[in-house]
């Protein structure tokens, strides 16, 4: 990795997204002011600067591609910056936008929605960053938080590759001694196959883990799934387990068409 110059420049954009993982430059509170110092923010729409077309060194991306305009404007980022990080689960795996692209539907759903659908422009189907320019890395989470930011800042500016920490949130439950939910309550938690980086929010307070933060490294959602039938869940129960937040990650799309699929036989029998 190149050095930065003497004073880093830092875009942070925003495509179809709720704005809750822009949140974690606000929330650093007064650490933001000494990140200001270390860096200089070009274009951030949330904090009133803007500057979409200025080059920077490190641009953020928050939110997915639903829409042709977002597709053209995620190419001038691309151009524009030397490092391109997408951030939660919008940029990294679809978000809630892509639900639309489990049932061809879209204009049915548009028509039936909007007074006058001839005005909305969108594409058929939202999708991640990374399916329209390269990435260079991620962050995932919804919504992500200011350690995992301050954590990529500081580690791109040392000249090192950000850490990904793709272990499961069993382990993180483990660590700080909590008892398992699926175990103890028979909770169909999502934690064996879901990515640390919440803290285990979530377990902590006896709720099951719903898969937030995406799918982890080597994740068995096959076995998951078998498990959650053998807990008294329905075919379509453990689809939609899947087929939240992250529905455009691999695999948990598949896990989630896998038992829609499962439902579908069952109910033509």
């Amino acid at each position: 990795m190149k050095p930065f110059g003497e004073k880093p420049r830092i875009a942070v954009h925003k495509f179809s997204s709720c704005d809750g993982c822009q949140l974690a430059f606000l929330n650093l509170g007064a650490n933001l002011i000494t990140l200001s110092q270390r860096v200089q923010l070009t274009h951030f729409l949330e904090a009133g600067l803007d500057a979409p077309d200025t080059p920077v060194d490190i641009a953020f991306v928050e939110g997915s591609l639903s829409t042709p305009d977002e597709v053209e404007r995620i190419r001038k980022v691309r151009e524009n910056s030397r490092y391109l990080v997408s951030i939660g689960a919008c940029a990294t795996a679809g978000g809630l936008q892509a639900l639309r692209n489990l049932d061809n539907k879209h204009d049915e759903w548009r028509d039936a929605i909007y007074a006058q659908p001839e005005f909305i422009n969108t594409l058929k189907h939202a999708r991640p960053i990374a399916q329209e320019v390269r990435v260079d890395y991620e962050l995932w989470g919804c919504p992500i938080n200011s350690r995992q930011l301050v954590a990529c800042i500081n580690a791109l500016l040392f000249g090192v590759p950000p850490f990904d920490n793709s272990e499961k949130l069993c382990l993180e439950c483990k660590r700080q001694q909590k008892v398992c939910v699926m175990v103890t309550e028979d909770k169909p938690c999502l934690g064996p196959v879901t990515r640390t980086g919440c803290g285990a929010l979530c377990p902590s307070f006896g709720r099951d883990c719903y898969g937030c933060y995406g799918p982890s490294e080597n994740s068995n959602t096959q076995s998951l799934s078998r498990r959650f039938a053998g807990m008294g869940l329905l075919p379509d129960a453990i689809a939609r387990r899947f087929l939240l937040i992250n529905s455009a990650s691999p695999a948990f799309n598949e896990a989630g068409l896998a038992a829609r699929a499962t439902g579908e036989e069952k109910d033509g029998q």
